[in-house]
């Protein structure tokens, strides 16, 4: 791993913790509407799946050291025994799915392969952590958890489209800055 590398992994943590303050919508479940998994999904299709899930390990390491970087504010070990736990632990594996399939989709023109790449990772893969991690710590049964995530699926189906565009307008201005398309 070059410098280069190094650099894009710590610019998609830093921009995951930049998105963290966007003000959260909050719930009643404990779980808000951040604009957070937006980046989550960029990193995967922007870097590729490993310094995608390197740049998200990095950002929980300094979430779980105490910054204050989740959305709302929030950081520390305390973070991950809440009802967002799974979805923070979910991040590395989001990336790392949002990646790889985005490279198995490079036949496919940008958009909609990193559409489809951000759909299965950035909501598929990520809701299975956050689902599994809600379920645990707030003991509910597994049919509440799953019931509970469909008011989230809207705000998450627009971040999709939202980083399968930037990564088309990317990619027409810098081809090789999208990492699941660098030959």
């Amino acid at each position: 791993m070059n410098d280069k590398h190094l650099v894009q992994i710590a610019l998609y943590a830093a921009l995951v913790a930049a998105l963290g303050f966007i003000p959260p919508i909050p719930f009643a479940t404990g779980i808000p509407i951040t604009a957070q998994t937006l980046g989550v999904m960029l990193a995967g299709i922007m870097l590729g799946p490993w310094r995608g899930a390197l740049a998200m390990l990095l950002f929980a390491f300094v979430v779980a050291l105490g910054a204050p970087l989740l959305s709302g504010g929030r950081g520390g070990l305390g973070v991950f025994m809440s009802p967002t736990a799974g979805f923070v632990i979910g991040f590395p594996f989001a990336a790392l799915a949002t990646g790889y399939m985005a490279l198995w989709l490079r036949w496919l023109p940008v958009f909609p392969a990193a559409l489809i790449a951000a759909l299965f990772g950035g909501i598929i893969v990520l809701y299975v952590f956050g689902i599994a991690g809600f379920k645990l710590v707030t003991g509910r049964d597994w049919l509440s958890a799953v019931t509970i995530m469909w008011v989230y699926i809207p705000g998450d189906a627009v971040k999709t489209v939202l980083a399968a565009l930037v990564a088309q307008a990317v990619y027409r201005g810098l081809p090789h800055a999208v990492g699941t398309r660098a030959a």
